[in-house]
């Protein structure tokens, strides 16, 4: 990416010149590519199913498909979620008003119908919010409606932030046990639903440490976009468990790698053939780098071999994920 227009330095200014213009950018072949090179890193470090968040102000319709058929020729599984927001004007325009903003605004509508669509012809996924305090109260209970209507949950990103402080109070009306509450770092109430805590995104996004082995809540481990190393989260998870209790074990952090299972159940039957022979020990791989996936078996079909994607050409994928990168570039 192009330098942001100033050095942010607060949680929402890292949001505003740096993730939400790469949002703006987006096109459907930049998102292809860029599912395609995900789910190749993610399969090839023995991830076989990843639960995603997207957001694509300029490209909604038809974003849900491109990156379901991105991870669908790379062999992984999927449960995708269009993250509906009103941080967007009528026009394509940032808004830049209070937060939260006062009215549902037509990209939140079609992000919702996005959702739908998706859903109603059977991709498999939840209905998506970015986070509370971009939505307006008519969005967050028109999402939480229509997540209700179609039996799943919604997947939401929860007090990352300072700036999302008032999400509990918010949300609190709405959530449900499937619900994905994403995050939690200033949560300061509980709400139903699974928590998705991601250390290596809000160590980089410097918001805090979440606590989540505080929270009565089902946890489980994300990555939040910042890598597809599944193992090398769980480290990192247990390292900032340690740090902030120094009585703490891997195996807390390994029961949150293994509650991923509850989101993606199939994912279960899948087969990792790795590169030692200890990877099914929290101790061992808490202390272990390099962990690697030699074969993978996603649905019976083996779709990594000698540490490599089988169903897709390795690196034509990063070749057009490059060229992406390079026209996403300009259009920053």
């Amino acid at each position: 990416m192009p330098a942001p227009p100033h050095q942010p330095t607060t949680f929402l200014e890292i949001l505003e010149q740096i993730w939400w213009r790469l949002d703006t950018a987006l096109d459907l072949e930049t998102l292809y590519w860029s599912a395609a090179l995900g789910a190749l890193e993610a399969l090839e470090s023995g991830t076989t199913a990843i639960v995603d968040h997207h957001e694509s102000p300029h490209a909604i319709e038809g974003s849900l498909d491109a990156i379901a058929r991105a991870c669908a020729d790379v062999g992984v599984r999927l449960v995708a979620a269009y993250g509906v927001t009103d941080r967007w004007n009528d026009d394509g325009s940032p808004y830049a008003g209070e937060w939260p903003p006062p009215r549902m605004t037509g990209a939140a509508r079609r992000g919702l119908a996005e959702g739908e669509r998706f859903l109603r012809a059977g991709g498999r996924g939840m209905i998506g919010l970015h986070a509370a305090f971009t939505c307006s109260d008519e969005t967050v209970a028109a999402a939480a409606g229509l997540a209700r209507d179609l039996g799943v949950g919604v997947h939401v990103h929860v007090a990352e932030g300072t700036v999302d402080r008032a999400a509990a109070a918010r949300l609190a009306p709405y959530a449900a046990p499937d619900w994905l509450l994403v995050h939690c770092v200033h949560l300061d109430a509980e709400l139903p639903g699974t928590i998705a805590h991601n250390p290596r995104s809000n160590m980089n996004n410097a918001v805090g440490y979440a606590r989540p082995a505080a929270r009565p809540n089902p946890v489980v481990l994300g990555t939040d976009g910042i890598g597809a190393d599944m193992l090398e989260e769980f480290r990192v998870a247990y390292a900032r468990l340690r740090e902030d209790d120094v009585a703490a074990s891997p195996e807390t952090a390994w029961a949150w790698l293994e509650q991923g299972w509850a989101l993606v159940p199939d994912a279960r039957q899948d087969r990792v053939t790795w590169a030692y022979d200890h990877a099914d020990s929290a101790w061992h791989v808490a202390f272990t780098h390099g962990t690697r996936a030699v074969e993978v078996e996603v649905g019976g079909e083996v779709v990594v071999r000698d540490g490599r994607a089988c169903r897709v050409d390795r690196d034509e994928v990063r070749a057009k994920a490059g060229e992406a990168a390079h026209s996403l570039f300009s259009r920053l």
